[in-house]
């Protein structure tokens, strides 16, 4: 017979050990991806360098 807070015990310690490693991967991850050059805080990246107004026409061959 297997005593449960046995079980319990290692299905936690497993658990955290599993949270540890995830954690690990997502700091080494952070690191190698570097820092963020998003340009200034109060630009918005999605309309970065569009101009207002009527756009040049397209030239297709």
């Amino acid at each position: 017979m297997s005593n449960p807070s046995v079980n319990k015990r290692q299905k936690e310690k497993n658990r955290q050990d599993k949270q540890r490693e995830k954690e690990a991967k997502r700091q080494q991850r952070r690191h190698d991806r570097g820092p963020n050059n998003a340009g200034p805080p109060d630009v918005d990246p999605d309309i970065a360098g569009i101009v207002p107004g009527p756009q040049p026409p397209l030239d297709n061959p």
